[in-house]
């Protein structure tokens, strides 16, 4: 960690907390606005790549490889004393177009290869990697992923110990969405985590997105969950969190999103194995939801000029 300044004392959120604060970042943004890679190096000491690392971006034809993106962002860390979040190795979205000609006899070969090749190239630059993303559906049932389809349940364990070989310094995450609260996706994933650890996989957290929308109310049992996630021993990780709300935004409407920012804030602080709190983008001129969700925005703690909404500072105030 790189700061334990009291949370009392107002500076950069990486100062005032002794967690990983992170954001997901984009290489062209970076490069390209200098105001945006300011304010990101003034405020977080843990960066994810949006989309950088991704199988679909990192390898678009088989066996040509662009790492440029990649590893720009992993030079900026270098170069700036920041931790990186990989993100991410085995996902159901973003695949290379040719991943549909892999018949089952070979994908488990192809998802070896691609582990080993992504995590040999950045062994020991990496703090953590995400390395299952998204496997469950809302229902607490696998999701019908081409890993799922092809490889059967015991793909995940497999991701792992291939993760642990290709690089065993870096802490190994499973990570999801509408998994925060207490609810039937969170207890399959905790009935997972606890079925892995019984079983000896290198599973060292996991991670909680924390998409979080206002009209949908505030997870129940986040706190709890998060609990007894850490309980099993396992760290925890708030990996991707943003707020969005209706727009267009209004003081009720900001004072709500920092009441949840704030909580999910003081939730992970509550959690002595709550290690990370990472936002999904840091500032509203680039977030992901308006294109998502239409009608919704402004879902980050910075907004379209950098300046510093409610939400920053509830938790830094």
């Amino acid at each position: 960690m790189w700061n334990s300044t009291p949370a009392s004392a107002a500076g950069p959120l990486k100062d005032i907390t002794n967690r990983y604060v992170g954001s997901a970042v984009a290489a062209n943004h970076l490069a390209s606005e200098v105001d945006y890679r300011s304010v990101l190096t003034r405020e977080f000491d843990n960066v994810t790549p949006e989309n950088e690392m991704k199988w679909g971006v990192v390898e678009t034809d088989r066996g040509q490889y662009n790492w440029s993106g990649a590893d720009a962002i992993v030079d900026y860390t270098q170069r700036n004393g920041k931790s990186v979040r990989g993100h991410t190795l085995v996902w159901h979205s973003q695949l290379p177009g040719w991943m549909n000609n892999v018949g089952a006899g070979e994908l488990r070969s192809v998802v070896q290869r691609h582990i080993t090749t992504e995590m040999g190239r950045y062994k020991g630059k990496i703090r953590a990697w995400d390395v299952v993303n998204e496997m469950f559906d809302d229902d607490g049932t696998r999701r019908a992923s081409v890993f799922q389809r092809k490889l059967g349940d015991g793909y995940v364990a497999d991701a792992f110990r291939w993760a642990r070989a290709a690089d065993p310094s870096a802490k190994l995450y499973i990570n999801d969405y509408n998994t925060e609260g207490l609810n039937a996706k969170s207890d399959a994933l905790y009935n997972l985590v606890q079925t892995l650890k019984q079983q000896g996989v290198p599973i060292d957290g996991v991670g909680f997105q924390a998409h979080l929308a206002t009209q949908y109310g505030f997870p129940g049992g986040y706190q709890a969950n998060l609990a007894r996630f850490a309980a099993l021993g396992v760290d925890v990780a708030i990996t991707e969190a943003d707020v969005r709300i209706p727009m267009p935004p209004d003081s009720t409407k900001l004072n709500t999103q920092a009441s949840y920012f704030k909580q999910l804030w003081d939730g992970c602080h509550a959690v002595a194995r709550c290690v990370e709190f990472t936002t999904w983008g840091f500032t509203d001129r680039h977030s992901w939801v308006p294109d998502t969700f239409p009608g919704q925005g402004a879902a980050c703690l910075f907004d379209t000029n950098l300046r510093p909404k409610p939400a920053y500072t509830r938790i830094n105030p």
